[in-house]
């Protein structure tokens, strides 16, 4: 797994630990959504967290009937977790805000340690606290929630580092530019492209980038994960790993949080919502933060679903980039070839700043570097970035300013490279089926 600050709000999922244990790759989005058009109502579902409640099915995501469907379902399973004395407060009516909007928090439910599972009471009294004060939830709704999580050993393993190891792009690039991505990918850019044109009218940022991200992410959302989001970031929040290089039980504190405000704000039930042992989210992979924070409704179906609607996925992507600070028209990146007299002392002040734009491209040539007509041309300021090859002789790139905004999705030179290739050859396979 690899982290981004905390304040960028985006975690991914390393490819080998999001493919061990994965459920059999999905269905196209589009096949599902087109099965879910006919089902425009609301079904009674029994499981084992929440007997004998209502679960919405999802409907068509631009039928504005949805929403209510939703709302009616999600309201009463919510309301089932409740004492009975703090249900008329928290459930919300066809007149009241959502649960997040509610504006004084509900008095503390106390409860014995044998209630709250696989967790410590204390732990969950003051993480509650912290979630009510956030997020403006009733405390009791939120203790009951965690109660009803339940602690992951696999989610606790798979959060730690992976040994040390020699990196290599080679073998990074082919586990991502693969024939299942790139034909997914094709399939999908063809489906739905009249979103992917919108989304760069909107935001300015083009197909083939928010192609690769969905790809390098979940196979454009065939494997979005199989873990319940409340039990990953429960676990994360209130048990974290102990031999862990550091602490970061306070951030997946934060998601908890804003994950439950989310599925009460856009009536889901917290309870059935999968995603990745980090407690990522729908096709992008989305943190519940960056859900509340970036997340839009691209088609105006009445609600924001990043699991079942392609359109939201790729608003949303997008949205996001552009947040960040994605600039429209920019190039990424320019391929990079270093003389091989390069002093070395040279070479280590170019990748000092690694991969924030440092240098104009008079700047890189002053120091001996033989730049592409269109790198010279550019105007703003580009980063030297090295692509080890394990024992073989590194690659070579010069970051843009764009290139900058897809690390802050990750964290990852590796990665943003992966969905900029990733993703024009998606787009050319497209455009050949056309």
């Amino acid at each position: 797994m690899q982290f981004i600050a905390e304040s960028d709000q985006k975690l991914h999922s390393d490819y080998d630990k999001t493919m061990m244990g994965a459920p059999a790759l999905r269905p196209r989005p589009g096949v599902r959504i087109r099965q879910r058009a006919k089902m425009l109502h609301c079904r009674l579902s029994a499981d084992l967290t929440m007997p004998n409640v209502i679960r919405p099915t999802i409907a068509h995501p631009r039928n504005p009937g949805r929403r209510l469907c939703l709302q009616a379902g999600a309201g009463l399973a919510l309301s089932a977790l409740l004492p009975e004395a703090a249900r008329a407060q928290a459930v919300p009516s066809a007149s009241a805000p959502p649960l997040a909007a509610t504006s004084t928090p509900q008095t503390p439910a106390s409860a014995p340690a044998a209630s709250l599972g696989d967790w410590n009471a204390s732990g969950v009294q003051a993480l509650a606290a912290r979630i009510v004060e956030r997020n403006n939830l009733p405390e009791a709704l939120v203790t009951r929630l965690i109660a009803k999580a339940q602690y992951s050993a696999t989610v606790a393993r798979l959060i730690l580092p992976g040994p040390p190891g020699k990196k290599s792009w080679k073998i990074y690039r082919s586990r991502f530019l693969d024939s299942l991505r790139i034909g997914a990918g094709s399939d999908f850019m063809q489906e739905f492209g009249v979103w992917f044109q919108r989304a760069q009218e909107r935001y300015g940022v083009p197909p083939h980038i928010v192609a690769g991200i969905l790809g390098v992410e979940t196979i454009y959302g065939r494997n979005m994960g199989n873990f319940r989001v409340v039990d990953a970031l429960s676990t994360l929040a209130l048990r974290y790993p102990a031999q862990a290089p550091r602490d970061r039980s306070a951030y997946f504190g934060v998601q908890l949080g804003d994950f439950f405000q989310w599925c009460t704000h856009d009536a889901r039930d917290p309870l059935q919502v999968l995603g990745s042992y980090a407690g990522a989210i729908g096709m992008p992979q989305f943190m519940p933060e960056s859900i509340l924070r970036y997340a839009v409704d691209f088609d105006q179906g009445g609600g924001i679903d990043l699991i079942n609607d392609p359109a939201d996925a790729i608003g949303s992507v997008a949205s996001y980039l552009a947040a960040k600070g994605w600039v429209r028209g920019q190039p990424a990146h320019f391929p990079l070839q270093l003389p091989p007299d390069l002093p070395q002392a040279t070479l280590d002040t170019l990748l000092g700043p690694d991969i924030t734009p440092t240098f104009t491209a008079d700047q890189l040539a002053a120091m001996g570097l033989s730049l592409l007509p269109q790198a010279r041309a550019y105007a703003g300021k580009l980063a030297v970035v090295q692509l080890p090859n394990a024992g073989s002789d590194p690659d070579y790139v010069l970051g843009t300013d764009n290139f900058y905004v897809i690390t802050r999705y990750n964290q990852s030179a590796f990665y943003a490279l992966a969905v900029i290739e990733l993703g024009e050859v998606v787009a050319a396979a497209a455009a050949a089926q056309s």
